[in-house]
């Protein structure tokens, strides 16, 4: 008798137990918003690592970088992946958002029909070019047209025509001959050499963006109440990409297979990674400069850009660098 009623305090105990401790378990979630590209795939792996770091990560995967910062407006997540321009137009549309970190750099490609082997941007005179509106894809073109003499616009009568579309369709155009060149993002723009039906103009690095850097953006709310768990997430963040950077094998097998399930190649991953490495920092200088050849070509249609010194912060990323051994 004695024996059953110690066990069924015990139980009630552990109920007790388990229901007060729920509601601290469920606040260690973290909403991740994230694209699928290669070169955001150690942002991937956060997921898979986070209960080594004492919390649960939920990722979103969206199309474009827009659509990221369209679900931190509606609150729906706490930490965004998305290109600089992206972060930039958020912010100065009011999104409440930091950049906190930059986890790749590069990742863009001007490409030509392999058929027409166009060998500079001043050969793109006359031509339609694929872009996909508002990624930093764009931003580039745009600057390396102007940089060219060039003028160009989505409807006839200019130098060149752009022609607007997602990603995921650029090749395809390309393939059809919809558009005799495109800039595009990684894998992509190496599958399309890889494959044989494009050839390499540039690689866009030569306007004072540089290679343009990625941009990790948290909340407002989430950056400034839930300091912890930032923490936790960013320490986490600096460990996944320590490991990609000096695992390539283990980044390989994670992004071609569990990413992509077996869509791209080694090769096309080594020549994407090779393009956009992963990487962990991010300087207000380099969004600022971002924002100012936005501001300079029209892309993002800011009436007030953002200063970048007010929104890029940089402190959870030095301390979690700090704390893994990463200088």
């Amino acid at each position: 008798m004695k024996r059953t009623i110690w066990w069924k305090t015990l139980v009630l105990g552990a109920l007790m137990t388990a229901q007060a401790v729920s509601p601290a378990q469920a606040q260690e979630v973290v909403r991740l918003g994230n694209l699928k590209f290669a070169h955001y795939g150690a942002v991937s792996y956060i997921k898979e690592i986070a209960p080594k770091c004492g919390i649960k990560v939920e990722e979103r995967v969206f199309a474009k970088g827009l659509d990221v910062m369209q679900g931190i407006i509606a609150g729906e997540l706490d930490v965004g992946t998305t290109a600089s321009e992206a972060a930039i137009s958020g912010r100065a549309s009011g999104a409440p958002i930091v950049v906190v970190a930059g986890f790749a750099k590069g990742g863009a490609r001007l490409v030509s029909r392999a058929d027409l082997k166009l060998k500079s941007v001043k050969d793109l005179k006359g031509k339609r070019v694929g872009v996909t509106r508002g990624g930093i894809q764009e931003v580039l073109l745009l600057a390396e047209l102007q940089m060219a003499g060039l003028t160009a616009s989505d409807q006839p009568g200019k130098d060149v025509q752009l022609i607007y579309l997602p990603f995921a369709d650029l090749n395809q155009a390309l393939i059809g001959k919809n558009i005799d060149a495109m800039m595009n993002s990684e894998p992509q723009s190496s599958q399309a050499i890889n494959k044989g039906f494009g050839t390499e103009i540039i690689k866009p690095y030569d306007t004072p963006i540089g290679e343009p850097i990625r941009t990790m953006v948290m909340t407002e709310k989430f950056y400034k109440e839930k300091r912890p768990l930032a923490e936790k997430f960013m320490r986490c963040f600096v460990e996944a990409t320590k490991t990609f950077i000096e695992q390539p094998a283990l980044a390989e097998k994670y992004v071609r297979e569990t990413v992509f399930k077996g869509q791209i190649t080694k090769d096309d991953f080594d020549d994407a990674i090779g393009n956009s490495p992963y990487s962990y920092d991010v300087t207000p200088e380099h969004i600022q400069i971002t924002t100012d050849v936005m501001f300079k070509t029209g892309v993002g249609r800011m009436a007030k850009p953002p200063a970048a010194k007010e929104w890029v912060k940089t402190d959870l990323l030095d301390a979690a660098k700090k704390s893994v051994g990463v200088k």
